[in-house]
């Protein structure tokens, strides 16, 4: 490890004298250089935990001293005979009450012995955790070639920094930790929470969490837009060697979890293979065929979900460790057959939209992809899974909801509002008091004499007769779509 001051000032050699209490300071703190200044303010040029070694009296201790122990300095020597005998007592007094280790350098000790003592410590410690790390990396290395290897590789890392290691799963969940029982499940919870917006991101990414185990430090595993997981390793004091080493086995974890991609796309063609099978009527083919690996096939009734978006991959992974639901990609889309809870999920957690449609058995799957991809068209934002029920009750009329339906009406009903914006309205409620003058024209406050002139002008208009039922639904259904 690095020289402290203990060590420091325990070199013969040197003839190294401590001036202030023992209690000042951390004497066993590592030492990160000794530099030699007698500047007025040398801060600017010195980094937190070194030592600075001085001839020249500050002509005010006190601001002096203030200004290296806010800046970290770990401790000041003063070498004696070259500008005045003896260290001065205002130095003395000052790094007392700020807590700043001084030392007395008498005029037989170079200042370059002091730089040398500390500067072999720095190198010697260098090489040793250069040398820790390469036996490190090679230990995680061989750990890579046992059948576990992911597991082997994080077991070996938490072993060789001595930290706990947690791996964040593509669902979300803290799927393995090490050493055993080193995460419990606040920090499991924590680790989670912190981990849920790297995943949901798409995007390699970094971070840090707090947790009762102490602090994580967070990496994304696999490539952006195919996210694996997330690498949790217990961060404090971890110094740049053990980041070296973590560093290689983030690239290995990832390596690794890329290595079950093929099992995975395998697994996700025989799911799609299944669907189709099912969709074409060859359930007895489907289920022998998903039994054996997939499971049995889902029991009617049950819902199916047809959900889109850029999230449809990561919501497969989600679906396979989570859920026993019966899945598969069809082209673009996600088809998940169970119950409505699963899709909402998946819309919330994965950013799709899709539909739901009604209970159905097997045999009935045509139909029922039929109403969940018309469900979908009514999917929003606020309602980002709609359910064919809650379209089926709103009635035909609510299809009509639709921009191709209101540019078509709107064309259709043009020579109405060029003529008098009111007359649509006009028309509507008639219909809607179906075609009863004497009722539309107390709702319209207007004589029925006049609402007849006014239906009378709109068949003038639109070129048609509206006594018959036919015009008077076409005519309704384009108001119901403007209007």
């Amino acid at each position: 490890m690095p020289a402290t001051l203990t060590q420091l000032l325990a070199r013969a050699e040197l003839g190294l004298r401590l001036l202030t209490p023992h209690s000042a300071g951390d004497p066993d703190a590592p030492l990160a250089w000794a530099h030699s200044s007698d500047l007025p303010d040398p801060t600017p040029f010195l980094s937190p935990g070194q030592v600075l070694l001085i001839t020249e009296p500050p002509e005010d201790a006190e601001a002096y001293v203030a200004r290296l122990s806010a800046h970290g300095i770990a401790a000041l020597g003063f070498g004696t005979e070259v500008v005045r005998a003896g260290t001065p007592e205002s130095l003395v007094d000052a790094c007392t009450r700020h807590g700043l280790p001084l030392f007395e350098v008498p005029y037989r000790t170079p200042f370059i012995a002091v730089v040398r003592f500390v500067a072999d410590r720095v190198a010697a410690d260098a090489y040793a955790r250069n040398t820790w790390a390469l036996r490190a990396s090679r230990a995680i290395s061989l750990a890579a070639l046992r059948p576990d290897a992911l597991g082997a590789v994080l077991s070996e890392l938490s072993r060789q920094i001595e930290r706990p290691v947690a791996l964040v799963g593509a669902d979300g969940a803290v799927a393995r930790s090490y050493p055993a029982g080193a995460v419990d499940a606040r920090a499991r919870r924590a680790l989670a929470e912190a981990a849920d917006p790297l995943l949901r991101s798409g995007r390699r990414a970094a971070g840090t969490v707090g947790t009762d185990a102490g602090p994580f430090a967070l990496q994304t595993l696999g490539a952006a837009g195919r996210l694996r997981g997330v690498l949790a390793v217990g961060s404090e004091g971890l110094d740049a060697a053990a980041q070296q080493v973590v560093t290689g086995v983030v690239a290995l974890a990832g390596l690794a979890l890329e290595q079950s991609r093929a099992a995975d796309a395998a697994r996700s063609r025989l799911r799609t293979a299944v669907w189709r099978a099912l969709v074409a009527g060859d359930t007895a083919v489907a289920a022998s065929i998903a039994e054996p690996v997939l499971g049995a096939l889902p029991q009617p009734p049950f819902r199916v979900a047809v959900l889109g978006g850029s999230g449809v991959a990561a919501a497969a992974d989600w679906l396979e460790s989570n859920t026993d639901v019966f899945f598969a990609r069809d082209g673009q889309d996600l088809v998940v057959l169970g119950d409505d809870t699963v899709p909402a999920t998946l819309a919330g957690r994965f950013d799709l939209r899709g539909g739901v449609s009604s209970p159905a058995g097997l045999g009935g799957l045509p139909s029922a992809l039929e109403q969940a991809a018309a469900a979908r068209n009514r999917a929003t934002a606020d309602d980002p899974v709609a359910s064919f029920d809650d379209v089926a009750a709103a009635g035909m009329l609510e299809l009509l909801r639709t921009p191709d339906a209101r540019a078509v009406a709107a064309t259709a009903l043009q020579p109405l509002f060029a003529a008098d914006p009111t007359l649509p309205g006009i028309l509507r409620t008639w219909l809607d008091a179906d075609g009863v003058y004497d009722v539309a024209a107390r709702q319209l406050g207007i004589h029925r004499h006049t609402l007849r002139a006014r239906v009378a002008e709109a068949e003038r208009l639109l070129g048609r007769d509206l006594s018959s039922f036919a015009a008077r639904a076409d005519l309704y259904a384009a108001l119901r779509a403007t209007v």
